[in-house]
């Protein structure tokens, strides 16, 4: 049996070609987007308004350091709190540790040659063994540094920098103000906002 050539074989052959070439570059950049959401940037800022349970606390007033309990909730992202707390209260530089528990959160381990953060999901209950952190100024404006250990059920434990946090059923940060104002800078190097005591 023989089958009859027609002029519409190379254009057949053309518009396969051009599918399956199609389909590659989807499944690509697919599998690359997939990947990527596994990063996120240094820069990425911080969302507000997902701490409505958050309240303050000021421990010593009419001292010249002040220092400040801000307390969460059920739900609240401490973070985003965080933020919130020291544009109200015009914190210019701080640090801080705190206790209590998370529904869940994303730690993230810097990647000095993506320039990224690797996220690292926790779910599920876990202890706030503790979180350390700090506030100064970048552009102006606070930014935070924050890092957590957390405890699993079975006592196992995982850190890293933290990205987000989602209180279960409280998380009690307690904050001292620094006198002077700390002040944040770009590093090309990395991509990170890094504190520069000589910066003004």
């Amino acid at each position: 049996m023989k089958f009859r050539q027609t002029d519409q074989s190379p254009t057949l052959f053309s518009e396969v070609l051009c599918l399956l070439v199609l389909i590659g570059i989807t499944t690509m950049l697919g599998y690359s987007q997939a990947a990527g959401s596994d990063y996120v940037s240094p820069s990425d800022p911080i969302p507000k308004g997902k701490a409505p349970k958050m309240r303050v606390q000021l421990l010593n007033p009419g001292e010249t350091t002040k220092h400040y309990a801000v307390i969460f909730y059920q739900g609240d992202e401490a973070l985003s709190g965080l933020i919130e707390f020291a544009e109200k209260y015009q914190v210019t530089s701080a640090h801080f540790t705190a206790i209590g528990a998370l529904s869940g959160a994303t730690f993230g381990f810097f990647d000095p040659q993506r320039k990224m953060y690797k996220k690292i999901i926790i779910d599920g209950q876990h202890e706030v063994i503790g979180m350390i952190g700090d506030i100064a100024l970048y552009h102006g404006k606070p930014a935070l540094h924050t890092h957590m250990a957390v405890g699993g059920a079975d006592g196992t434990t995982r850190a890293g920098h933290v990205l987000a946090a989602y209180v279960s059923p409280t998380l009690e940060v307690m904050v001292t103000v620094d006198p002077v104002t700390m002040h944040k800078r770009l590093d090309p190097a990395t991509d990170l906002t890094l504190i520069d005591p000589f910066s003004k």
